[in-house]
């Protein structure tokens, strides 16, 4: 059994904070999209000034999981205004939980999940939202499993490629 720990990330990891974005980024959805559009959102997305402002954004937080001292996954967490969509104060928003794929399916994601509902818990927000691909089956059943309900649609930008995110909550 594995045992990973969590960490709030600090101003001096961002350069791993970047490595561990663009790898399980890519781990996840390279497959399914052309290498053009995955540059594209990879360099954009993931630059180092792109994630310094929203490190410095005091309504978002991220929170590496480690196992021997090496990031195997993290969270990104929006509150109020900082949040993509919605931008409730009464709620909190998972904008990403990624875990690199040899972790897939050792609890690594849930661990980084629950991280999530205990802030939301102690924020005494109402409910967390999240949005994820629709073609993500495997996502889409943990969060099921985890009683999130779909609640609405958006449109996510890869590249030049429009897909469609399910947006879903969890009423706490």
């Amino acid at each position: 059994m594995i045992t990973p720990t969590l960490s709030k990330v600090s101003v001096n990891d961002l350069i791993a904070l970047q490595k561990i974005s663009k790898q399980t980024f890519y781990e996840t959805f390279s497959a399914f999209n052309s290498e053009e559009n995955m540059k594209d959102y990879l360099d954009n997305s993931f630059s180092l000034e792109k994630l310094t402002d929203e490190f410095n954004n005091p309504n978002s937080e991220f929170y590496f999981a480690n196992l021997n001292n090496e990031v195997i996954g993290y969270l990104k967490i929006n509150f109020a205004d900082s949040q993509t969509e919605l931008q409730d104060n009464n709620s909190l928003e998972i904008e990403r939980i990624y875990v690199s794929q040899e972790f897939h399916g050792k609890n690594i994601g849930k661990l980084l999940f629950d991280k999530s509902l205990e802030i939301a818990k102690e924020k005494k927000v109402s409910y967390v939202w999240l949005g994820v691909w629709e073609e993500n089956p495997r996502a889409i059943s943990f969060y099921k499993k985890n009683g999130f309900i779909e609640f609405d649609k958006h449109i996510f930008k890869l590249g030049d490629d429009e897909q469609t995110d399910l947006m879903m909550k969890l009423i706490l």
